[in-house]
Protein backbone atom coordinates (compact mmCIF):
# COMPACT_ATOMS: atom_id res chain seq x y z
CA UNK A 1 0.00 0.00 0.00
CA UNK A 2 1.38 3.17 -1.16
CA UNK A 3 2.51 5.17 1.92
CA UNK A 4 1.56 9.68 1.89
CA UNK A 5 4.06 12.16 2.36
CA UNK A 6 3.91 12.79 6.24
CA UNK A 7 1.51 9.80 6.68
CA UNK A 8 1.20 8.78 10.40
CA UNK A 9 1.46 4.92 10.65
CA UNK A 10 1.63 2.03 13.08
CA UNK A 11 2.91 -1.35 13.18
CA UNK A 12 0.28 -3.91 12.36
CA UNK A 13 -2.31 -1.64 11.08
CA UNK A 14 -5.66 -2.47 10.29
CA UNK A 15 -7.40 0.85 9.85
CA UNK A 16 -6.17 3.68 8.18
CA UNK A 17 -7.35 7.36 7.28
CA UNK A 18 -6.15 9.77 4.99
CA UNK A 19 -7.39 13.05 4.42
CA UNK A 20 -10.68 12.14 5.56
CA UNK A 21 -13.32 14.81 5.14
CA UNK A 22 -16.70 14.59 5.93
CA UNK A 23 -19.14 17.39 4.98
CA UNK A 24 -22.46 17.82 5.73
CA UNK A 25 -24.57 20.76 3.15
CA UNK A 26 -26.90 23.25 4.20
CA UNK A 27 -29.69 24.55 1.99
CA UNK A 28 -29.28 27.82 0.46
CA UNK A 29 -32.15 29.98 1.82
CA UNK A 30 -32.05 31.90 -1.09
CA UNK A 31 -31.89 31.45 -5.24
CA UNK A 32 -28.30 31.67 -6.16
CA UNK A 33 -27.14 31.74 -2.50
CA UNK A 34 -23.79 30.43 -2.46
CA UNK A 35 -23.98 26.57 -0.85
CA UNK A 36 -22.62 26.49 2.59
CA UNK A 37 -21.18 23.24 4.21
CA UNK A 38 -20.87 21.79 8.44
CA UNK A 39 -17.16 20.59 7.90
CA UNK A 40 -17.40 18.05 10.63
CA UNK A 41 -14.73 16.34 9.82
CA UNK A 42 -11.93 18.64 8.13
CA UNK A 43 -9.11 16.45 7.06
CA UNK A 44 -8.01 13.95 9.58
CA UNK A 45 -5.13 11.31 8.87
CA UNK A 46 -4.22 8.52 11.33
CA UNK A 47 -3.69 4.88 11.48
CA UNK A 48 -5.30 2.06 14.23
CA UNK A 49 -2.77 -0.88 15.22
CA UNK A 50 -4.64 -4.23 15.43
CA UNK A 51 -5.35 -4.56 19.17
CA UNK A 52 -4.77 -0.95 20.14
CA UNK A 53 -7.08 1.63 21.79
CA UNK A 54 -7.42 5.63 20.18
CA UNK A 55 -8.85 7.71 22.64
CA UNK A 56 -10.88 10.35 20.63
CA UNK A 57 -11.72 13.46 23.13
CA UNK A 58 -12.72 17.49 22.30
CA UNK A 59 -15.59 19.73 23.13
CA UNK A 60 -19.15 18.55 21.79
CA UNK A 61 -19.34 19.69 18.46
CA UNK A 62 -15.77 18.99 17.54
CA UNK A 63 -16.22 15.98 14.80
CA UNK A 64 -15.76 12.90 17.33
CA UNK A 65 -18.85 10.94 16.68
CA UNK A 66 -18.75 12.01 13.13
CA UNK A 67 -15.01 10.79 13.07
CA UNK A 68 -16.15 7.53 14.69
CA UNK A 69 -18.95 6.59 12.27
CA UNK A 70 -16.98 7.67 9.03
CA UNK A 71 -14.12 5.11 9.97
CA UNK A 72 -17.33 2.43 9.64
CA UNK A 73 -18.60 3.83 7.06
CA UNK A 74 -22.34 5.19 8.96
CA UNK A 75 -21.04 8.11 7.01
CA UNK A 76 -20.11 8.03 3.30
CA UNK A 77 -16.79 10.44 3.46
CA UNK A 78 -16.79 13.86 1.35
CA UNK A 79 -13.86 13.17 0.27
CA UNK A 80 -9.98 11.17 1.65
CA UNK A 81 -9.52 7.96 2.11
CA UNK A 82 -11.01 4.60 4.59
CA UNK A 83 -8.16 1.57 3.99
CA UNK A 84 -9.44 -1.06 5.97
CA UNK A 85 -7.54 -4.49 6.17
CA UNK A 86 -4.96 -2.85 2.98
CA UNK A 87 -8.64 -2.85 1.52
CA UNK A 88 -9.90 1.03 0.04
CA UNK A 89 -13.22 1.05 0.89
CA UNK A 90 -14.03 4.62 0.39
CA UNK A 91 -16.18 4.22 -2.24
CA UNK A 92 -17.55 0.34 -1.51
CA UNK A 93 -21.05 0.18 -2.13
CA UNK A 94 -23.53 -1.26 0.39
CA UNK A 95 -23.83 -4.37 -1.23
CA UNK A 96 -19.68 -4.88 -1.20
CA UNK A 97 -19.70 -3.33 2.31
CA UNK A 98 -22.16 -5.86 3.75
CA UNK A 99 -19.71 -8.81 4.27
CA UNK A 100 -17.32 -6.11 6.07
CA UNK A 101 -19.86 -4.90 8.53
CA UNK A 102 -19.32 -7.92 10.45
CA UNK A 103 -15.58 -6.11 11.53
CA UNK A 104 -16.59 -2.80 11.70
CA UNK A 105 -19.10 -2.47 14.36
CA UNK A 106 -20.47 0.31 16.69
CA UNK A 107 -21.43 1.09 20.37
CA UNK A 108 -24.01 4.00 20.64
CA UNK A 109 -24.48 6.41 23.22
CA UNK A 110 -27.49 6.20 24.31
CA UNK A 111 -28.07 2.81 25.85
CA UNK A 112 -31.88 2.85 25.71
CA UNK A 113 -32.85 4.69 22.18
CA UNK A 114 -30.24 2.65 20.36
CA UNK A 115 -32.39 -0.44 21.46
CA UNK A 116 -35.74 -1.48 19.90
CA UNK A 117 -38.42 -1.40 22.64
CA UNK A 118 -40.61 -4.02 20.67
CA UNK A 119 -38.17 -6.05 20.64
CA UNK A 120 -36.83 -8.72 23.03
CA UNK A 121 -33.08 -8.79 24.22
CA UNK A 122 -33.04 -12.14 22.18
CA UNK A 123 -34.21 -10.88 19.05
CA UNK A 124 -32.00 -7.89 19.59
CA UNK A 125 -28.52 -9.80 20.01
CA UNK A 126 -29.44 -12.49 17.33
CA UNK A 127 -30.32 -9.39 14.63
CA UNK A 128 -26.76 -9.42 13.28
CA UNK A 129 -26.91 -13.15 12.64
CA UNK A 130 -30.15 -12.95 10.10
CA UNK A 131 -29.29 -9.92 8.44
CA UNK A 132 -26.10 -12.13 7.76
CA UNK A 133 -27.88 -15.25 7.35
CA UNK A 134 -26.21 -17.00 9.62
CA UNK A 135 -26.83 -20.34 11.92
CA UNK A 136 -29.84 -22.35 12.38
CA UNK A 137 -32.62 -21.04 14.64
CA UNK A 138 -31.27 -23.16 17.79
CA UNK A 139 -27.49 -22.09 17.12
CA UNK A 140 -28.76 -18.31 17.39
CA UNK A 141 -30.58 -18.85 20.57
CA UNK A 142 -27.45 -20.71 21.70
CA UNK A 143 -25.27 -18.26 21.10
CA UNK A 144 -26.80 -15.43 22.20
CA UNK A 145 -26.86 -16.88 25.50
CA UNK A 146 -23.60 -17.21 25.47
CA UNK A 147 -22.79 -13.81 24.43
CA UNK A 148 -25.19 -12.88 27.38
CA UNK A 149 -23.21 -14.41 29.89
CA UNK A 150 -19.87 -12.66 28.23
CA UNK A 151 -21.06 -9.66 28.54
CA UNK A 152 -22.35 -10.47 32.40
CA UNK A 153 -25.87 -10.58 31.63
CA UNK A 154 -28.07 -13.78 33.20
CA UNK A 155 -29.73 -15.19 29.81
CA UNK A 156 -33.28 -16.36 31.60
CA UNK A 157 -33.60 -12.43 30.62
CA UNK A 158 -33.54 -13.50 27.10
CA UNK A 159 -36.98 -12.97 26.57
CA UNK A 160 -37.37 -9.48 28.28
CA UNK A 161 -37.82 -6.10 26.76
CA UNK A 162 -35.36 -3.16 27.52
CA UNK A 163 -37.23 -1.05 29.78
CA UNK A 164 -37.03 -3.85 31.92
CA UNK A 165 -33.26 -3.63 31.96
CA UNK A 166 -30.89 -0.54 33.98
CA UNK A 167 -28.68 2.09 31.87
CA UNK A 168 -25.64 -0.56 32.51
CA UNK A 169 -27.54 -3.52 31.92
CA UNK A 170 -28.92 -1.72 28.61
CA UNK A 171 -25.19 -0.78 27.59
CA UNK A 172 -24.18 -4.82 28.47
CA UNK A 173 -27.16 -5.56 25.85
CA UNK A 174 -25.54 -3.24 23.13
CA UNK A 175 -22.18 -5.12 23.39
CA UNK A 176 -23.22 -7.85 23.02
CA UNK A 177 -25.21 -7.27 19.78
CA UNK A 178 -22.05 -5.61 18.72
CA UNK A 179 -20.09 -8.72 19.59
CA UNK A 180 -22.18 -10.57 18.22
CA UNK A 181 -20.49 -11.14 14.70
CA UNK A 182 -17.03 -11.10 16.51
CA UNK A 183 -16.10 -7.71 14.88
CA UNK A 184 -11.94 -6.61 14.98
CA UNK A 185 -12.39 -3.10 15.20
CA UNK A 186 -14.85 -1.28 17.82
CA UNK A 187 -15.80 2.66 17.78
CA UNK A 188 -17.15 3.30 21.25
CA UNK A 189 -19.05 6.13 21.29
CA UNK A 190 -19.23 8.04 24.36
CA UNK A 191 -20.50 4.25 26.04
CA UNK A 192 -20.26 5.34 29.70
CA UNK A 193 -21.50 9.09 29.57
CA UNK A 194 -25.18 7.88 29.86
CA UNK A 195 -24.62 5.86 33.09
CA UNK A 196 -23.54 6.30 36.89
CA UNK A 197 -19.95 6.45 38.05
CA UNK A 198 -20.25 3.07 39.55
CA UNK A 199 -21.69 1.38 36.83
CA UNK A 200 -18.59 3.21 34.21
CA UNK A 201 -16.03 1.35 35.68
CA UNK A 202 -17.93 -2.14 35.18
CA UNK A 203 -18.27 -1.34 31.79
CA UNK A 204 -14.99 0.15 30.96
CA UNK A 205 -13.85 -3.34 32.29
CA UNK A 206 -15.94 -5.26 30.44
CA UNK A 207 -14.29 -3.47 27.45
CA UNK A 208 -11.11 -3.65 28.21
CA UNK A 209 -11.58 -7.54 28.96
CA UNK A 210 -13.02 -8.28 25.90
CA UNK A 211 -10.03 -6.77 24.16
CA UNK A 212 -7.81 -8.93 25.54
CA UNK A 213 -9.92 -12.24 24.90
CA UNK A 214 -10.64 -11.23 21.81
CA UNK A 215 -7.92 -8.64 20.60
CA UNK A 216 -10.50 -6.03 19.34
CA UNK A 217 -9.20 -2.45 18.48
CA UNK A 218 -11.14 0.56 19.36
CA UNK A 219 -11.75 4.15 18.51
CA UNK A 220 -12.80 5.37 21.90
CA UNK A 221 -14.61 8.63 21.63
CA UNK A 222 -15.27 10.31 25.66
CA UNK A 223 -15.61 13.76 27.20
CA UNK A 224 -14.30 12.04 30.22
CA UNK A 225 -10.64 12.30 29.96
CA UNK A 226 -10.01 10.36 33.17
CA UNK A 227 -11.81 7.83 31.32
CA UNK A 228 -10.18 7.98 28.16
CA UNK A 229 -7.05 7.86 29.84
CA UNK A 230 -7.62 4.50 31.63
CA UNK A 231 -8.61 2.68 28.74
CA UNK A 232 -6.80 4.32 25.64
CA UNK A 233 -2.83 3.93 24.85
CA UNK A 234 -2.63 7.01 22.66
CA UNK A 235 -4.90 9.47 22.27
CA UNK A 236 -6.06 12.21 19.86
CA UNK A 237 -7.15 15.66 20.49
CA UNK A 238 -10.10 17.17 18.05
CA UNK A 239 -10.66 20.63 17.87
CA UNK A 240 -13.40 21.55 14.89
CA UNK A 241 -13.21 18.86 12.73
CA UNK A 242 -9.10 18.14 12.93
CA UNK A 243 -6.73 16.49 14.96
CA UNK A 244 -4.42 18.69 16.72
CA UNK A 245 -2.65 16.77 19.26
CA UNK A 246 -1.85 12.79 19.18
CA UNK A 247 0.74 11.31 21.36
CA UNK A 248 0.93 7.88 24.03
CA UNK A 249 -1.33 9.16 26.37
CA UNK A 250 1.41 9.19 29.44
CA UNK A 251 3.28 11.46 26.48
CA UNK A 252 0.05 13.91 26.24
CA UNK A 253 -1.19 13.91 29.41
CA UNK A 254 1.85 14.97 31.50
CA UNK A 255 3.67 16.88 28.68
CA UNK A 256 0.56 18.39 26.66
CA UNK A 257 2.00 20.87 23.85
CA UNK A 258 -1.15 22.08 22.35
CA UNK A 259 -2.67 25.14 24.34
CA UNK A 260 -6.48 23.53 23.69
CA UNK A 261 -5.01 20.08 25.02
CA UNK A 262 -3.36 22.19 28.24
CA UNK A 263 -6.97 23.89 28.55
CA UNK A 264 -8.68 20.21 28.65
CA UNK A 265 -6.34 18.91 31.09
CA UNK A 266 -6.69 21.57 33.36
CA UNK A 267 -10.51 20.78 33.43
CA UNK A 268 -9.66 17.66 35.48
CA UNK A 269 -9.84 17.77 38.78
CA UNK A 270 -7.03 16.54 40.90
CA UNK A 271 -4.85 15.64 37.74
CA UNK A 272 -0.94 15.24 38.57
CA UNK A 273 0.40 17.27 36.11
CA UNK A 274 2.49 20.86 35.80
CA UNK A 275 -0.37 23.13 35.47
CA UNK A 276 -0.02 26.63 33.84
CA UNK A 277 -3.23 28.34 34.23
CA UNK A 278 -1.98 31.35 32.67
CA UNK A 279 -1.18 30.03 29.64
CA UNK A 280 -3.12 27.76 29.38
CA UNK A 281 -6.21 29.86 30.40
CA UNK A 282 -9.03 29.15 27.40
CA UNK A 283 -11.92 31.61 26.63
CA UNK A 284 -14.95 31.96 24.34
CA UNK A 285 -16.86 29.03 22.65
CA UNK A 286 -16.07 26.50 19.85
CA UNK A 287 -16.44 28.69 16.37
CA UNK A 288 -19.18 27.37 14.00
CA UNK A 289 -17.75 24.55 12.10
CA UNK A 290 -19.69 26.29 9.09
CA UNK A 291 -17.49 28.82 8.94
CA UNK A 292 -13.81 28.04 10.09
CA UNK A 293 -11.77 31.17 11.07
CA UNK A 294 -8.63 31.69 8.43
CA UNK A 295 -5.48 30.27 9.22
CA UNK A 296 -5.38 27.85 12.59
CA UNK A 297 -8.77 27.06 14.04
CA UNK A 298 -7.81 27.43 17.04
CA UNK A 299 -6.40 31.21 16.83
CA UNK A 300 -9.48 33.09 17.75
CA UNK A 301 -9.40 31.30 21.73
CA UNK A 302 -5.37 31.12 21.90
CA UNK A 303 -3.65 32.82 24.70
CA UNK A 304 -0.64 32.59 22.87
CA UNK A 305 -2.07 33.19 19.11
CA UNK A 306 0.79 35.41 16.72
CA UNK A 307 0.21 36.73 13.14
CA UNK A 308 1.08 33.72 11.43
CA UNK A 309 -1.61 31.96 13.53
CA UNK A 310 -3.97 34.11 11.45
CA UNK A 311 -2.62 33.21 8.32
CA UNK A 312 -1.29 30.12 7.83
CA UNK A 313 -2.92 26.48 9.04
CA UNK A 314 -0.45 24.47 11.03
CA UNK A 315 0.01 20.55 9.97
CA UNK A 316 0.68 17.94 12.31
CA UNK A 317 4.20 17.62 13.06
CA UNK A 318 6.30 15.20 15.21
CA UNK A 319 7.63 16.82 17.84
CA UNK A 320 8.92 13.62 19.73
CA UNK A 321 8.45 9.96 19.45
CA UNK A 322 5.03 9.22 18.33
CA UNK A 323 3.55 12.82 19.29
CA UNK A 324 2.33 14.64 16.69
CA UNK A 325 0.76 18.41 17.37
CA UNK A 326 -0.76 21.15 14.82
CA UNK A 327 1.00 24.38 16.36
CA UNK A 328 3.54 26.32 15.03
CA UNK A 329 4.71 27.06 18.98
CA UNK A 330 4.63 24.08 21.14
CA UNK A 331 5.76 23.33 24.42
Amino acid sequence: MKREEGEIVQDNELLTLRDLKKWFPIKAKKFREEKSYVKAVNGVSITLSEGETLGIVGESGCGKTTLGRSMIRLNNPTSGQIIYNNMDITDYSEKEMRPLRKDLQIIFQDPYSSLDPRMTVGDIIAEPFLFQKLYSKEERIDRVKSLMKLCGLDPIYVRRYPHEFSGGQRQRIGIARALALTPKFMVCDEPVSALDVSIQSQIINLLMDLQEKWNLTYAFISHNLNVVYHISNRISVMYLGSIVELAEKEELYYHPAHPYTKALLLAIPNIDFKKDPLKAELKGDLPSPIDIPKGCSFVSRCPKAKNRCKEEIPTLEEIGKGHYVACFYPE
